[in-house]
């Protein structure tokens, strides 16, 4: 089978800069710091086309400075080790920016195309080459992408290696080439017969054919587009890189030049996402979620409540992009709505008294003496006043516990409010309740630990299956489960269990 398409690409290999100006990057009123006279990016050869044409609207449409620097995948991250500046590096291959991540180059990375290898030879196929095999008769002179600097030599030599045609194809082989736009033009203008490029390349390129084969047409490669460490302006790069994946911005300029678009988010300058949360997870969450807005550029919309009201106002017809629940058993409630829940920390159940244990307060069994005024969480409206109530009937003590109660709440943040207040002696909440406002402990009340089967709440998130924006919902979780989450998590009383991004 073959594929073919007019168009002609421009030279390979330049650095393209477009009409100067300014870009202001919204979401909840934040912008990086300083005007974005340009951004830098490093882009595989072979999507010149595409990127070029993208980059150029985005100008039009927003006014940014876009310097593209073309070279093989490889080429490109070799620079990259030894370079401090840039924005952007698009590669033809995912495996090169996880690699980039591995090396510490790429914070973020996004999905934006799909390609296969393909056999290109002039048009009209005047040697017959149908097969790999073909590519090793005398009477076919054959170019091949470089390995080391090009991912479809890479990738031509990893498929033909398990095929068992990699050794004879690279001796026979009469040139290889730094990227695939060399090896098109090598093909093109006649100085070998055939070639290994991709087959959006093949597309591109008036007077070629790309012939498919069976090993070649069961690799798709990637494209992925990745926010460097070393930028100056990351939500500028990550506005311009959500465009360029956008489905309805940049990714149809892909599909028109014969690439698989994948199925990236819709094109918004300033989203906002709408978040639900168990209201103990505040302390920890609330600087994740200001730090996720200043970096993409969005706002974050966050609903803090006991759990049991989250989840009646999703059963009611709310739609979080996200949920982070207090336990397990209300994420459980919804998790039809949500992909499979991701554990994030756990929290302790405690008891909390005032300042120096007036009441020598000591267990559980306390809780059900007349002479305390105790508080409780609702046992329905949020996951720890059904926790607690669980913990407490295990004990054989709700029913003495609860006739003693002298107030209920639905979030832990609200007993802790009314024990500093003195209109209670004991409240049962999570260590983080306690912990949340630091002159709690030091100055006003005091934690009693609670050695009991059930006493620890497990908190998970997930994102929506149905999110409008699912690709930056995997970015929001990714953030969530960063090491510099958990270490806005720890200093509440949280244990981190999530495997650290």
């Amino acid at each position: 089978m073959t594929c073919r398409r007019s168009a002609g690409p421009r030279a390979a290999l330049v650095a393209l800069t477009l009409a100067a100006g300014l870009v202001l990057v919204q979401g909840c009123g934040r912008q990086d710091s300083g005007p974005t006279a340009s951004l830098t990016l490093y882009c595989a050869a072979g999507m010149q086309p595409p990127v070029e044409a993208i980059a150029a609207e985005y100008s039009r449409r927003y006014g940014v400075v876009t310097q593209i620097q073309y070279g093989g995948s490889g080429t490109l991250l070799s620079s990259l080790q030894i370079a401090s500046t840039g924005d952007l590096y698009l590669a033809a291959d995912e495996t090169y920016l996880e690699r980039a991540r591995d090396l510490g180059l790429v914070a973020e990375i996004l999905p934006v195309a799909r390609m296969r290898p393909v056999i290109a030879v002039a048009a009209s196929n005047p040697k017959g080459i149908v097969t790999i095999d073909d590519l090793l008769r005398e009477d076919v002179e054959v170019a091949l992408a470089n390995p080391d600097a090009a991912s479809v030599g890479k990738n031509t030599k990893r498929i033909l290696t398990a095929t068992g045609h990699w050794a004879a194809l690279s001796h026979h082989a009469r040139v290889f080439k730094p990227t695939v736009n060399d090896v098109a033009n090598d093909v093109r203008l006649g100085a070998v017969d055939a070639g290994v490029i991709w087959d959006a390349t093949a597309n591109q390129y008036d007077g070629l054919d790309g012939v498919h084969v069976p090993e070649f047409d069961a690799e798709a490669m990637q494209i992925t587009i990745g926010i460097l460490r070393t930028s100056e302006h990351p939500t500028a790069a990550l506005k311009f890189a959500r465009y360029l994946g956008g489905v309805d911005a940049g990714l149809p300029e892909f599909e028109q030049h014969g690439y698989e678009p994948v199925a990236g988010d819709p094109w918004e300058e300033s989203p906002e996402l709408l978040v639900f949360s168990g209201a103990m997870l505040r302390p920890g969450l609330a600087g994740v979620i200001s730090a996720f807005e200043e970096r993409e550029g969005v706002t974050v919309n966050t609903v803090y409540n006991g759990c049991g009201i989250l989840v009646a106002q999703m059963e009611s017809g709310a739609t979080p992009a996200a949920y982070v629940s207090c336990d397990t058993s209300f994420m459980e409630q919804v998790q039809d709505r949500f992909t499979t829940a991701t554990p994030l920390t756990e929290n302790d159940i405690v008891i909390l008294v005032r300042k120096g244990n007036p009441h020598a307060v000591s267990s559980l069994a306390d809780l059900a003496r007349a002479d305390l005024q105790v508080g409780l969480a609702h046992p329905e409206n949020s996951a720890l006043g059904a926790l607690t109530k669980r913990m407490l009937e295990g004990a054989g003590l709700w029913t003495a516990v609860v006739d003693n109660r002298k107030l209920d709440a639905a979030t832990g943040d609200f007993l802790v409010n009314q024990i500093r207040a003195g209109s209670l002696d004991a409240v049962v909440v999570y260590r983080s309740n306690a912990m949340a406002n630091p002159a709690n402990l030091d100055e006003h009340l005091d934690i009693v630990d609670v050695d009991s089967p059930g006493s620890v709440a497990v908190q998970p998130i997930a994102t929506a299956l149905d999110a409008k924006y699912p690709l930056m919902m995997r970015r929001f979780q990714d953030a969530v489960l960063s090491g510099a989450s958990r270490d806005r998590f720890l200093p509440y009383g949280f244990r981190w269990i999530a495997e650290t991004q």
